[in-house]
């Protein structure tokens, strides 16, 4: 990984010496005119209850943050920047100061700035107006603390390629998510239902604030999404007319110049697309930098399958004869399957473990309800029930994602996990209650299948929430809630919280080949004693202080375990040869 990031300054400093057509980015803003800028002050109504007009934002007992905006872009995008901007501000904190850590020279900060600025030249020209303005919206509440970065509006837009810019420097850690479909014979009422996993990791304090969304737009159809502050790109929502869209990272070539980002065309077929067909035209007309299978999930069709997309190629991967769709981390089409890349991804990646490990369980599961699909989305365990070792990336649940999140499209119904990871309660929402007859700029939201729920005073049950917000009341459908998992409460996981402590205290150790307590490497393996990496870190250290004898008991207890994939493999295959030529 550090040669990768060596080889990115490199790139970027060659680049810098000729960078041109960068200045046209950087003075680039939205075209505003004829937009209401507009917006009423925002009233607090508690630390975690706060409201603009008809926009609210709302902390649940989950500790999830619940936001209901509307209006057109430029509204939408004020509301939101206004509502959330404490959070913004902890989540650009967090984010920048990952960025430090990962990168603490201040000279090779400046050249990653530089590179930046130089690699997202176009970026404005492949984002959509609509969402370029909603996107300056929400960066007018951004603090001036980072402008030495770039100004507001471009910091924002750039985050909005964070997922695909981590392809370029695979910094961050983004393990792999995991997502099934299932639908007729194969659930209990015969109804659309998806689980899915968001394995995005940016640090645990990154992902404390979970926001659900649900946006009511001016043009197109409302939907909902889980996503954190200042995000507006779609990484897993619904809308409703019960399309659902959630992605998963597929492997990539190096893109040369950045176009438009994922999150932002799922957010362009969410809000614009009602079946599949529009979810695809939609897809054909934008040009993405990295590849990414785009599960597409349809009410209207009743079934799901894969948008596959590339920087050159695009697939669709569909499942005619078969009641159940289940993607990771490579391509399925046949477009794209045989591929260089995505054959590499199948051979040295978990991908293929963890695809072959969700048909287990789909197969072990008959009917899948939605307490099964969170069953499924929390399993930790390997192939045949095999014990991986927690945090072990060939788990369906590795123990480091973002959310989990169920969707059930026929009822507009979505379980949203609460933290930790996907262990929490899966919070359930309706989208018939929170959007049904809401009105925005006039226009009543509606679908012809659904019918007004009615609150007791007989008024439309939407404003009945809007009422009781502010007397501390949820929009989680909290009957239908699915209960946390036992797991939190037993000492194997309290033991895993506290290896993943002695777990950064070991890479200290290791990086600055410092000697370790007494024994702290039995206290430390026998915290999470099917975990390969215990024995694997075990044996660098003895290999660092040339106890070779000891080095090699423990890489050879690591061939033992379930290594998450075939390169990491061959590094501990690699030092065991090493060792035998020393001995």
């Amino acid at each position: 990984m550090e040669n990768r990031i060596r080889y990115a300054f490199l790139v970027a400093f060659i680049f810098l010496l000729a960078s041109c057509g960068t200045s046209n980015s950087m003075r680039h803003q939205p075209e505003l005119t004829g937009y209401n800028d507009v917006v009423p002050p925002v009233k607090k109504h508690s630390n975690t209850s706060f409201s603009m007009g008809n926009n609210f934002l709302f902390k649940n007992k989950q500790n999830l943050w619940e936001l209901y905006v509307e209006g057109d872009p430029l509204e939408r995008g004020l509301v939101m920047g206004s509502l959330t901007d404490s959070l913004i501000l902890k989540q650009n904190r967090l984010f920048f100061s990952k960025i430090k850590e990962i990168v603490p020279s201040k000279f090779k900060q400046r050249m990653l700035r530089n590179f930046l600025k130089w690699y997202n030249r176009k970026l404005y020209l492949n984002v959509p107006e609509e969402y370029q303005t909603e996107i300056y919206g929400v960066s007018k509440n951004s603090n001036p603390e980072y402008d030495y970065l770039a100004s507001s509006y471009q910091r924002s837009l750039y985050l909005h390629a964070a997922h695909d810019i981590g392809h370029v420097l695979q910094d961050f850690k983004f393990a792999g998510c995991s997502s099934f479909a299932a639908w007729g014979d194969k659930t209990e009422d015969g109804s659309l239902i998806l689980g899915r996993n968001l394995d995005f990791y940016a640090g645990d304090d990154f992902a404390q604030d979970k926001l659900v969304s649900f946006v009511n737009p001016k043009k197109g159809h409302p939907f909902m999404m889980v996503t954190w502050p200042g995000m507006i790109g779609v990484l897993s929502g619904m809308n409703i007319e019960g399309l659902t869209v959630t992605i998963n990272s597929a492997k990539s070539k190096i893109p040369l110049i950045a176009k438009t980002p994922i999150s932002i065309l799922t957010r362009e077929i969410l809000q614009y697309a009602k079946n599949i067909e529009e979810a695809i035209v939609i897809a054909k007309k934008r040009k993405v930098f990295v590849s990414e299978s785009i599960m597409v999930g349809s009410a209207y069709d009743k079934k799901a399958i894969l948008i596959e997309v590339s920087p050159d190629t695009m697939g669709i991967y569909d499942v005619p004869n078969s009641n159940q769709l289940i993607c990771t981390n490579h391509f399925q089409s046949n477009s794209l399957k045989n591929a260089d890349r995505n054959l590499d991804q199948i051979v040295n990646s978990h991908s293929k473990y963890r695809y072959d490990r969700m048909t287990q369980l789909l197969a072990e599961n008959k009917k899948i309800t939605p307490q099964v699909a969170v069953n499924i989305l929390r399993n930790t365990e390997g192939f045949n029930n095999l014990p991986l070792g927690y945090g072990n990336e060939k788990a369906i649940n590795y123990l480091l994602a973002h959310h989990g999140v169920v969707f059930k499209p026929d009822q507009l119904l979505v379980w949203v996990s609460a933290n930790p990871y996907q262990l929490g309660e899966f919070v359930c929402y309706d989208l018939n209650t929170i959007f049904k007859n809401r009105k925005c700029n006039d226009t009543i939201v509606s679908s012809e299948k659904n019918t007004v729920s009615l609150g007791e005073s007989g008024m439309p049950f939407p404003n009945k929430i809007e009422e009781n917000l502010f007397m501390g009341v949820s929009l989680e459908d909290e009957k239908r809630n699915i209960p946390k998992d036992p797991f939190l409460e037993t000492t194997v996981y309290k033991n895993y919280e506290l290896f993943r402590l002695e777990d950064r205290k070991m890479d200290a150790f290791l990086k600055n080949k410092k000697g370790l307590p007494v024994n702290f490497i039995e206290f430390y393996q026998s915290l999470n004693p099917d975990y390969w990496v215990v024995y694997y870190k075990a044996g660098l250290y003895f290999y660092q202080n040339k106890k070779f004898v000891l080095a090699k008991e423990q890489f050879e207890k690591a061939l033992t375990k379930e290594i998450g994939t075939l390169t990491e493999r061959e590094v501990v295959s690699h030092y065991l040869k090493k060792i035998k030529r020393k001995l």
